[in-house]
Order: C-alpha cells, then structure tokens, then sequence
C-alpha cells in the first residue's frame, strides 16, 4: 500500500520506518524541514534499537521519503496514518488534542478521493467522532474518508519491535471499509499471528488509556509496597518474586523504584483519571489519583533513602554522581525523567550533581543546563561520595564493581530502582542501599 505517517516523532519515525519494513511505499509528513533533511539522509534524530539501521535502510531504498508538504502526502497515498503530539493540556489533566485537529484541518482539504485515516494518537474517548465529522466536512471526497482508531502500545527503547511484532492490535472502527484497510495495512502481522480486536472507536480509545494507567497502578502499587518494606524491615524484592509466581497477577512491571516517567504513562494516567471523573465514575478516579500521588511522591522517597545513606553528612555540600538520565533504558527520551527530577531535587538541596547516560546527555543537556553531565561512566564516579542509581540501563547492571571501588572519594551506592544484585557490589568494598529492601 501507499501509506503516509503524518508527525515525525518518537511514535512516527519508527512507525514510518516499520511501515516500508511490512513492503509498504511510505511518506513521512513533519512540519520541521531540518527534521525532515536529516531524516532524508537516513539519520535519526531519536535512539531507539534498531532504528537507525531501519530508517538508513528504507530512505536508501527509496521505500521510505520524507516531506514538509502535506499535499504530496494527500496526493500519494491511500492510507495516512495521524501520528503527532498530545501532550498534556495546560489544565494538567486532559489530552491536548489541537495537532491531532491542525492535522486533520491540513491533510482533509487535499482529500479528493477515497481513503482511510488512522489515529495513532493517543485521545481522549470521542475523539474519533470529532476527527470523523471534520475530516469529512473539509475534505473534497466527504464521506468516502473513513477515520479510524488504532492506539499504540510501544514501549520506548522496544518501538521497532513492537511495531512489527506487537503483542495486539486495536482497531475502533465504524465501516466495513475502514476495517478492510486496516486488515491490509497490517496484513503481514496478522498473518504472522497477532491478534486483532476490532472494536467501535468508543473502545478503541479506552483501551489505550486503560493499559497505560493499570502499568502505572502497578508500579504505584509495588511501591507503596516497598514503603511498607522500609518502614516494617521487609524486602520487597522477595514480595516481587512471591506475588510474581501467582498467574493472576505475575512480576512483569512489578519492579520497585522511583515512579514512571515518560511521554505516555504520566499523561495518560492523569487523562484517565480526568476521564473518569467526567464520565461520572468518581470512586474509578479516587483510586487512579491515589495511583498518581504515589508516582509523584516517588523523589521524596528516594531523597530519604539519600539522606539515610549519608548518615551524618549533609546533602548540601555532598559530590553526586546520578546514573541514568533517560526515563527508562534503550530511549534517550527525558520526558517527566524520575532520574532527573531526583537530581534536580539534589541539585536543589546543594550537592553537587555529576549525570551519567549511555544515550541520553545530549536531550538531558537541554532539558536541565544547570547540571552537570558525562558520557564516561568511570569519570563520573571520580570523587563522588555517594553514587545513585536511577535509570536501569543494562550498563550499569553489567559493570565490574571491583573496576569502579576506587573511583569515589567513598565507595555508597544508594540503588533507586532495585535492579542490581547487591551482593557483587558489597563484595567489591560498596555499602548498598536498595529501596524498599533492609540495609546491609
């Protein structure tokens, strides 16, 4: 098929570079032309596994091309895929919808025949009506433009992956038509075995909101679990593995730590719990809150568990080394960052602050200038009194502790998100302290 992918991003680029991946002919519509230049060479503007190499691929193959004009796009394909931004609203709840509704009011008024437009955006439910009623208004076919919700569920750091080979796909529809498009878009994944849910729109789009904030639910949950731990003397990584083995409930997800960031979990909870509160299910929204403050209490937590490492030594004055920038691993996005709200907090409170990141400097850079940042992890441990672990990137589970036991000035290691097994660490002269697991 002949497909565009209107907004370059962290949802559109892969999606885009996925699409020629399946055998499609793909344009890639984005408002930025440095943007689209770089992304024409074949260069990433984004990391993501596996993405360069992809995007390199099909812009050398010619499948896959990228434009500023929005009018090549309507003319070429047959299929457009609405990929751009929802960030939170300013009222700090809801979806900002307004690029999803600027692209529909650029791409409709060149729609001349018929076509398919599929919503990857992430909306608030009834938006799809919304997106329906003026894409057919303003665009020359009318009726013959079918709309479509079919939510992501990329994992950063997994997005190629996921793209290709994702666990499901949903599909809000309202015409035999748009279901058929649907089908043939994805033909070689359905083929290849994944599941389809073909859904009304209504569902589609709950749905979406729905898995994101039973994740965020989960990690709120364990980590108010490993409260429990700190205050009572538990272990909460022993509560992982037994609630883990029961098939109700299972460990995925369930990994104590600093709370949840990013462009998707932190939104989309809020937007569910706006949702819910104005779909009338008040006692819904008083548990999806609580999930919120929970995550958002997650950087007190871990300046405690600080503060009790450092003993009598104040946070003020103390050299910092903070591992991890990102999010999460296998991203360089820093988008509501718990590793750097924590170390914005530390700088706040007067230590010196040194971040390390395996990909994620250069964004981190411009997201907080007032600190400081390295790329060479043994340098970055030089003279610090205490190290903090805050972003779980294999990297760091994969160090020689004997290698770095030298480096600072005292050899504290205060784990924030419970990944490593202390025990090599210890042996090699570190104390370690863990969240929600006893000091030894």
């Amino acid at each position: 098929m002949r497909v565009s992918v209107i907004g370059c991003g962290h949802l559109g680029i892969p999606h885009a570079a996925a699409m020629a991946e399946l055998g499609h002919e793909v344009i890639g519509v984005d408002v930025d032309q440095t943007k689209v230049d770089r992304l024409n060479a074949g260069e990433c503007p984004i990391y993501e596994a596996g993405l360069p190499e992809l995007l390199a691929r099909h812009t050398q193959s010619g499948r896959l091309r990228f434009t500023t004009d929005i009018r090549m796009a309507a003319d070429f394909a047959e299929l457009h895929f609405i990929g751009v931004g929802t960030p939170i609203d300013a009222d700090g709840r809801s979806y900002d919808t307004a690029q999803v509704f600027g692209a529909i009011r650029q791409l409709a008024p060149h729609l001349d025949r018929a076509c398919t437009i599929v919503g990857k955006s992430t909306v608030t439910v009834g938006t799809t009506t919304q997106v329906t009623a003026l894409a057919q208004r303003l665009a020359p076919a009318g009726d013959r433009v079918d709309v479509v919700w079919n939510p992501e569920f990329l994992r950063e750091g997994h997005a190629v992956e996921d793209t290709l080979r994702p666990d499901r796909l949903i599909a809000g529809v309202t015409t035999a038509e748009g279901e058929k498009a649907i089908r043939a878009v994805y033909a070689g994944i359905i083929d290849a075995g994944v599941p389809i849910f073909v859904t009304d729109p209504q569902t589609a789009e709950l749905a979406k909101g729905a898995a994101n904030t039973f994740l965020g639910l989960k990690i709120s949950y364990i980590n108010a679990v490993a409260d429990m731990c700190d205050a009572a003397g538990g272990d909460v990584s022993q509560i992982v593995d037994i609630l883990g083995i029961d098939p109700r409930i299972g460990a995925g997800g369930m990994r104590p730590g600093i709370g949840y960031g990013g462009g998707c979990l932190p939104k989309d909870v809020r937007a569910f719990t706006a949702s819910a509160r104005q779909l009338g299910a008040d006692r819904a929204a008083t548990l999806l809150r609580a999930a919120e403050e929970i995550n958002e209490n997650r950087t007190d937590v871990a300046l405690g568990l600080i503060t009790r490492a450092l003993g009598d030594r104040p946070i003020k004055g103390a050299r910092i080394t903070v591992l991890g920038a990102a999010f999460k691993p296998g991203t360089n996005d820093v988008r509501e960052s718990p590793a750097l709200a924590l170390s914005q907090a530390l700088h706040q409170a007067g230590a010196t602050i040194t971040v390390h990141d395996p990909q994620a400097v250069p964004t981190a850079m411009v997201r907080n200038p007032e600190l400081d940042f390295t790329d060479d992890l043994a340098a970055s441990l030089d003279g610090a009194d205490l190290v903090v672990l805050a972003t779980e990137w294999p990297e760091y589970r994969q160090v020689d502790p004997h290698a770095l036991a030298g480096r600072p000035a005292n050899p504290l290691l205060v784990d924030c998100r419970t990944t490593l097994d202390p025990e090599p660490w210890r042996l090699a002269g570190w104390t370690v302290h863990q969240l929600g697991r006893p000091a030894k």
